[in-house]
């Protein structure tokens, strides 16, 4: 998810930008190359003001006598939170509304989906469309659900398990709202088992046809990753200790991964060589499998209109 930071210090001087690898809680990183903004003390100089306003910004200017902040916060920060590297920035620069794109990865096991049926679907997403269907509505300060997907591509991993293929979902946009990636994944994952046609994101995209978000579970958060951010004007000086650093502990983590990996799949094969009673299991009552409501015919949450006006009665109230 997400990681946007902003705290303020007592004597703030500086306002720069970190670049941040690791992940934030969860069993696996959830985002690679996070930029986050803080203010900051600094030993830089000032710039020279005239007529009452600052000087301009000068990104080149040299930071050789800079406050080390890279190794002071990676000393306090756990270990697969780590700071990369540093870049000052203009006053007014803003880490969430500064960025001019993010990329976002989404992986998957392929478990005989329909890979190009859900890429010939994704496709529908690349452009400008209001996405107030693909996301978790805040009509109380989100307006605008115009979004601008700029690339959409599924591809394979080099990574195996039991003949199954892993596979990845890549995202790039100006902006995402919130959970609109998982929402768009979760769509896909319906098509990719022909639960769904393609056809239905261009019922989802058509806000005039389809006002209303059909009631569905988006996908799981766990294996979504924000692979990157791009900003303008920054040139970031990365520290190689904190990056050997890093890398030093994502590649134990690997090799602690990989072994718990090959003990779970060693469990799998006992599991095999345990004799099944089939009469046992016959006499029983097998749960039915719950059988797939189309999502253009299931219950639909509030339009947006109308939780405004829900939001303007209250407020009246």
């Amino acid at each position: 998810m997400p990681f946007y930071l902003n705290p303020r210090s007592i004597f703030p001087s500086l306002r720069s930008n970190l670049i941040v690898g690791g992940s934030l809680g969860c069993p696996s990183p959830s985002d690679f190359l996070q930029v986050i903004s803080l203010f900051l003390r600094s030993n830089r100089k000032k710039p020279e003001q005239s007529n009452g306003c600052s000087g301009e910004f000068v990104p080149e200017e040299p930071y050789e006598r800079e406050i080390d902040y890279v190794k002071i916060l990676n000393k306090v920060l756990p270990k697969d939170i780590r700071v990369m590297g540093w870049c000052p920035a203009p006053i007014e620069f803003s880490a969430r509304f500064s960025c001019l794109s993010r990329e976002y990865k989404y992986f998957f096991w392929n478990r005989d989906l329909n890979v190009v049926g859900m890429e010939n679907a994704g496709k529908k997403f690349v452009g400008e469309h209001d996405f107030r269907n693909f996301c978790k509505m805040d009509a109380a300060n989100v307006h605008n659900y115009r979004r601008h997907i700029t690339e959409f591509e599924i591809f394979p991993c080099n990574e195996r398990f039991e003949g199954d293929q892993l596979w990845a979902v890549k995202i790039k946009g100006t902006a995402f709202l919130w959970h609109q990636v998982r929402c768009m994944v979760a769509v896909l994952f319906l098509i990719g088992q022909g639960l769904e046609s393609p056809n239905v994101v261009d019922a989802l995209l058509d806000v005039d046809r389809t006002p209303r978000k059909p009631q569905y579970r988006i996908a799981p958060e766990i294996p979504l990753v924000l692979q990157s951010c791009k900003f303008e004007g920054l040139r970031f000086t990365c520290s190689s200790d904190a990056r050997q650093a890093l890398h030093a502990h994502l590649e134990m983590e690997c090799r602690s991964y990989k072994l718990q990996s090959a003990i779970f799949h060693e469990a799998l094969l006992s599991c095999s060589l345990v004799e099944n009673d089939d009469s046992v299991l016959n006499s029983k009552t097998r749960k039915k499998a719950a059988s797939h409501v189309a999502l253009m015919s299931r219950p639909t949450e509030p339009s947006y209109e109308e939780r405004c006006i829900k939001l303007n009665s209250r407020a009246e109230e």
